[in-house]
C-alpha cells in the first residue's frame, strides 16, 4: 500500500480513513516520522484522492456551525417581572380599599364566559394583598429566567401570559358564574408546565426514562404543594399548569433554538401591547 496522505494527528488520519472505507476504498493508518499516513493500494490511488478531495470541499462549503451565544444574564428577566408585579400592586391597591381596578379587570367566571375575556389577562396582574404579590413576584423572579436561555426573554414573556390567559378562561368555564379569582398564580403555574414540556422535549436520549420523568412529577408535586394553599384557586393554578405544558411543547418543537433578538423583541412588544389592549378594553367596558 502506498500512502495518499499525512496527518499531523491520528484524529484526522482516522477521519480520512473513514471517508474512504465509506466509498468502499481498502485503507490502512500507518505512524511515520512526518505524522499519520494514510494508505491504500496503487490501483486505488486516484480514486482515493479524488474522494479526499471532495470531502475537502464539501467540508470548506459548510458554514461554521457555532454555539449560540449564551443570553446575558437572564436573571434579570426574573427580577424585572417581579418588580413589575410589585409596582402594579402599588397603583391598584388592593380590593378591601375598594379599588376599582378590580371591577374592571378581575376574573370573573360569568364575564369571561359572556365575552369579557380580556379579564383572563387583566386578572394577572390584580392581587388581593401584599403578602399574595410578594408571593408571586418571588415565584416569577425564579421560575422565568430557566426559560429565557431557550426562548429568549420576549419569547417566555409571551408563553406565560397566554399560559396564565388560558389557564383563567379554562377555569371561568368550570367555575361557579359568580366566581372572582386575582392574581399572577396561574401564569407562574403556566411557567412550571412550560419547563416541564421543555425538559421532556429536549431530554437527553442517553438519559434513563426515569431521571427524564423527573420534571414532570416535580412540577405535579409543586402544582399540589403550593398551588392548594388555603384560599389558592387550585383549579386556575391546574389549568394553568395544563396550558403552560401545552404551549411549552408546541414552543419548543416549533423552535429548536432560541430565537434572535429582533424576534424576541417583537415577541416581547406583543406581550405588552396585548395586556395594554386588554386594560384598555377593561378600563372602557
Amino acid at each position: 500500500m502506498q500512502p495518499i496522505r499525512v496527518a499531523p494527528t491520528s484524529s484526522q488520519a482516522d477521519e480520512w480513513a473513514l471517508v474512504l472505507t465509506a466509498a468502499g476504498i481498502p485503507n490502512a493508518v500507518e505512524p511515520t516520522a512526518a505524522g499519520w499516513a494514510v494508505l491504500a493500494a496503487p490501483d486505488d490511488l486516484a480514486r482515493a484522492q479524488a474522494v479526499l478531495a471532495a470531502y475537502d470541499d464539501e467540508r470548506r462549503g459548510e458554514a461554521p456551525r457555532t454555539a449560540a451565544a449564551p443570553e446575558p444574564y437572564p436573571w434579570m428577566s426574573g427580577v424585572a417581572l417581579g418588580l413589575l408585579l410589585l409596582w402594579l400592586f402599588s397603583l391598584t391597591g388592593t380590593p378591601a380599599s375598594g379599588s376599582s381596578w378590580f371591577e374592571r379587570g378581575a376574573a370573573a367566571a360569568g364575564r369571561i364566559v359572556a365575552g369579557e375575556l380580556w379579564r383572563a389577562v387583566t386578572a394577572l396582574t390584580l392581587h388581593a394583598d401584599a403578602v399574595h404579590v410578594a408571593g408571586n413576584a418571588l415565584a416569577a423572579a425564579v421560575l422565568l429566567p430557566p426559560l429565557v436561555p431557550r426562548f429568549g426573554a420576549g419569547g417566555a414573556l409571551l408563553l406565560l401570559l397566554l399560559a396564565g390567559a388560558l389557564g383563567n378562561v379554562l377555569a371561568a368555564l368550570t367555575h361557579d358564574p359568580r366566581h372572582v379569582a386575582v392574581g399572577a398564580s396561574t401564569a407562574i403555574f403556566g411557567a412550571v408546565g412550560v419547563l416541564v414540556a421543555v425538559r421532556l422535549v429536549t431530554g437527553d436520549e442517553a438519559t434513563s426514562a426515569r431521571k427524564r420523568w423527573t420534571a414532570p412529577v416535580a412540577g405535579v408535586l409543586l402544582l399540589v404543594t403550593l398551588g392548594a394553599a388555603r384560599g389558592a384557586d387550585l383549579t386556575a393554578h391546574a389549568f394553568g399548569f395544563v396550558a403552560g405544558a401545552a404551549l411549552g411543547l408546541a414552543a419548543a418543537l416549533a423552535a429548536r433554538r432560541r430565537p434572535r433578538p429582533a424576534v424576541q423583541w417583537t415577541l416581547g412588544a406583543i406581550a405588552a401591547i396585548v395586556l395594554a389592549v386588554c386594560w384598555r378594553l377593561a378600563l372602557r367596558a
